[in-house]
C-alpha cells in the first residue's frame, strides 16, 4: 500500500518528526485502523523521497510507543492491541456560527436535488417485485467458462475501446438479433452500446430538449424516464392509454407540439397494453407530419405468451423518426449492465461523440463475453427456456388471483412481459392494502407511482422470481390479509 503523506523540508520540524506526526495523527482518527500494515520503509522512502533512515526513525518512535508492531517476515503494522489513552481521543468542540460553505449547484443539480430519492423495494418472504429476470435460472456456469476464455485470450479487454459506439462484433451481432427476433431495420453502423435502458433517454434527453421544450408520454408511464425528462426542465404532457396502447389522437390535441414521445408499444409500461399495428402506423404518421421524435422502449418485448410478436415499431417503415431501445437486463441479468440504442443514421456520430462524453465505453470483456453468448445461440436457448417458465408462473399468478379474489378483481396486461397489473376493487386506499400485504411477508407495490394523475386500485406485481407453488400461497396470504376469504 502506499501512504499519501506530505513532508515539508522548508519549515524547522525535522522530516522524521512530520513523518511520525501524520502517522500518529491517522492512527488516531481511524484512517490508519489496527492490524493494518504499512509500507516497508525502503518503499515509504522512495515515496516520499526522503532517506530511509528518515522514516526508520519515525517507525522505530512510533513501535516504542505503542503504536506501531513489527512482524516477522511480514513488515509493519499498526499495533492490534492500542494504549488506552489512545481509546480516549477527545473530539475537538464544535465552533459556533461556523458559516456553511456556499454550494452554487446549477439549474439541472437543483431539480436533482428537490427530486425524491429512489425507494429501495424491502425483502419479503413472498415477493411479487417486477422488472427483474430469475437470477437463480441464468446459465452461470456457461457464462463464467464464456468469461474465463474470452480472458486468457487475449489482454485486449483490458484496454480502453477504440470505438465510441462500442465493441463492433457485438454490435453486429445485435443487428442480426434484432433483425431475425423483432423486425428492427437496422445496420450494426446504427447501434450505439449504453449502460442500459436509463443511460440511453438520458443521452436522448441531453441530445434533443431544451428546458421548457414538450416531451409526450404514455401516463401511467415509466417513472424512471419521467424522472429524466423532469431533471432537463422538460414539460411533459401525459397522454392517456386503453387496451390498444397510446391514444395517438390525443396527440393531436397537445399544445405545444412534443418534440419527443415516449412509449413502449411491445408491452406497454405499467399496464401490459400491445399497441395495435393500427395504432403503430397511425403514431408513424403522426410523427412524420409534426415533425417529432419517438423513442421506442423495447424493454421486454421478446416475452409473448398468447400471440406473436408485432413487429417493432422502427422497422414498420424505412427511415422511420424512431429511436429504438433495448438492453439485456430482463433477458439476462441486470449486473451486466448492458444496452443499446439504433438511431437513424444522420444522428450516428452525434449519438457516438454523446456516449463517449459520458464514460468514455461499456467493459469490453462483457461486450466480448456477450458477443460469443449470442453468436454461438445460447441467448436464443435461454430465452426459449424463460418463455416456457414465466408463462407457467404468470398463469399461476392469474389463477391465484381469480381464486382468491374472484369478481373483486381485473386482470390486465397479462399476454406479455414479466409482469401483469391486478385491479383490486376493494374500499382500501393502496397504502393499507400494501401495509396488510408486508404484514404477512408478501410484497407488493402499487401502480400510482407510475402516473401523473392520482389513481388507486391498481398493482404491478412480477411474477420471474417466484415459483408456481410461492405464488399461490403468496397471493393466498395477501387475499386473506384483505379479509377476501
Amino acid at each position: 500500500m502506499e501512504l499519501a503523506l506530505n513532508l515539508d523540508s522548508t519549515i524547522a520540524t525535522p522530516l522524521h518528526r512530520q513523518l511520525y506526526e501524520q502517522i500518529h495523527s491517522r492512527i488516531l482518527s481511524g484512517q490508519l485502523s489496527r492490524g493494518q500494515r504499512l509500507p516497508a520503509s525502503r518503499t515509504l522512502a522512495h515515496s516520499l523521497q526522503v532517506s530511509r533512515a528518515t522514516v526508520t526513525l519515525s517507525y522505530d518512535q512510533l513501535i516504542s510507543e505503542g503504536y506501531l508492531e513489527t512482524r516477522p517476515g511480514a513488515g509493519t503494522f499498526v499495533a492490534a492491541q492500542l494504549p488506552e489513552t489512545l481509546l480516549q481521543v477527545v473530539a475537538p468542540a464544535p465552533q459556533e456560527n461556523t458559516p456553511h460553505l456556499p454550494i452554487n449547484l446549477s439549474y439541472y443539480g437543483q431539480r436533482i436535488a428537490q427530486a425524491s430519492p429512489w425507494e429501495n423495494q424491502p425483502a419479503a418472504q413472498y415477493s411479487f417485485r417486477y422488472g427483474h429476470p430469475s437470477l437463480a435460472l441464468f446459465p452461470l456456469h456457461l457464462w463464467k467458462k464464456l468469461v474465463n476464455q474470452e480472458m486468457t485470450a487475449n489482454s485486449h479487454w483490458m484496454d480502453y475501446s477504440t470505438d465510441p459506439q462500442g465493441y463492433g462484433p457485438l454490435r453486429d451481432a445485435i443487428a442480426q438479433y434484432l433483425t431475425r427476433s423483432r423486425a428492427v431495420n437496422c445496420q450494426p453502423e446504427q447501434i450505439v452500446m449504453t449502460h442500459g435502458t436509463q443511460q440511453a433517454l438520458q443521452l436522448v434527453t441531453q441530445l434533443f430538449i431544451n428546458p421548457e421544450e414538450a416531451i409526450a408520454l404514455e401516463n401511467p408511464g415509466y417513472l424512471g424516464a419521467q424522472r429524466i425528462f423532469r431533471s432537463h426542465a422538460a414539460q411533459l404532457q401525459p397522454v392517456p392509454v386503453d387496451d390498444d396502447g397510446i391514444i395517438v389522437e390525443a396527440l393531436t390535441n397537445l399544445s405545444p407540439i412534443p418534440k419527443l414521445v415516449y412509449v413502449t408499444p411491445s408491452h406497454q409500461f405499467p399496464t401490459g397494453a400491445l399497441l395495435s399495428l393500427a395504432r403503430r402506423l397511425q403514431l408513424l404518421d403522426w410523427a412524420q407530419r409534426s415533425g417529432s421524435l419517438i423513442i421506442e422502449d423495447d424493454y421486454d418485448g421478446e416475452y409473448r405468451y398468447s400471440s406473436r410478436p408485432i413487429p417493432a415499431l422502427q422497422g414498420l417503415r424505412r427511415n422511420a423518426p424512431v429511436i429504438y431501445l433495448g438492453t439485456f437486463a430482463k433477458v439476462m441479468f441486470p449486473g451486466l449492465h448492458l444496452g443499446y440504442v439504433v438511431v437513424p443514421q444522420n444522428l450516428v456520430q452525434t449519438f457516438a461523440q454523446a456516449r463517449w462524453l459520458s464514460d468514455r465505453h461499456c467493459s469490453l470483456l462483457d461486450q466480448a463475453v456477450l458477443t460469443r453468448f449470442i453468436t454461438e445461440g445460447h441467448l436464443e436457448r435461454h430465452l426459449r427456456r424463460m418463455r416456457i417458465c414465466y408463462d407457467r408462473r404468470r398463469q399461476a399468478l392469474v389463477n391465484a388471483l381469480q381464486a382468491n379474489f374472484g369478481e373483486a378483481v381485473d386482470i390486465l396486461g397479462d399476454s406479455a412481459g414479466l409482469h401483469l397489473v391486478a385491479r383490486l376493487n376493494l374500499r382500501l386506499f393502496d397504502e393499507d392494502i400494501i401495509h396488510r400485504a408486508a404484514q404477512v411477508g408478501v410484497y407488493v407495490s402499487s401502480l400510482q407511482v407510475h402516473n401523473l394523475q392520482p389513481c388507486q386500485g391498481d398493482f404491478i406485481l412480477g411474477y420471474t422470481e417466484v415459483n408456481e407453488t410461492q405464488i399461490a400461497t403468496g397471493i393466498q396470504r395477501w387475499a386473506t390479509a384483505l379479509q377476501m376469504q
